[in-house]
């Protein structure tokens, strides 16, 4: 089966049972999906002749007491978890970026940065940030710039930090296309 597949073929239902989400091109959306939803509606894991259907599975609701037992009890986030959190949401945020941005877009990118270096929970990572953006110009003219600049300040962080950086060659396999 290859990833292209025409319109009557697409599945609605993942192997997940959640709905597929296609985006404006008919594509499935990789941010909006479960990676094995994605893998599925691209082709790469068969498609069951129930995920296909219109109807997703039925389930038995978990009660409202044990959520917050467990999946709502947990302690605030460390700056690792931060951090993590942070680089995934704004790398994936990036990735969306147009390829020809708009004025608008353009201005929203620039204040989206400058609120991340005024309003970050970790004061001292903010700091650094703020520090960054003025020694380092955001390149927000389009969707190559903005991720190549962005891989740039976040192997800023990775080398203060110890971590090996990142080849930002592979941007798009890691944020954007996937690695196939």
């Amino acid at each position: 089966m290859t990833s292209e597949t025409t319109t009557e073929h697409k599945p609605t239902i993942g192997a997940t049972g959640r709905k597929i989400i296609y985006d404006e091109d008919g594509k499935p959306c990789r941010s909006c999906n479960t990676l094995l939803d994605f893998q599925m509606a691209t082709g790469k894991l068969p498609i069951s002749s129930s995920s296909s259907s219109k109807q997703p599975p039925k389930t038995i609701p978990t009660p409202v007491s044990n959520l917050i037992e467990d999946e709502y009890k947990q302690d605030p986030p460390d700056v690792e978890l931060l951090g993590r959190s942070s680089w995934t949401f704004i790398h994936s945020l990036c990735a969306k970026y147009p390829t020809q941005p708009s004025n608008e877009d353009k201005e929203q990118i620039s204040s989206f940065f400058k609120m991340l270096g005024r309003m970050y929970p970790c004061d001292w990572c903010a700091k650094d940030f703020t520090k960054y953006l003025q020694e380092n110009k955001l390149d927000n003219s389009s969707n190559e710039g903005l991720n190549m600049w962005l891989c740039g300040a976040h192997n800023a962080v990775n080398k203060k930090i110890g971590k090996k950086e990142f080849d930002c060659q592979l941007w798009k396999k890691r944020w954007k296309d996937g690695w196939d």
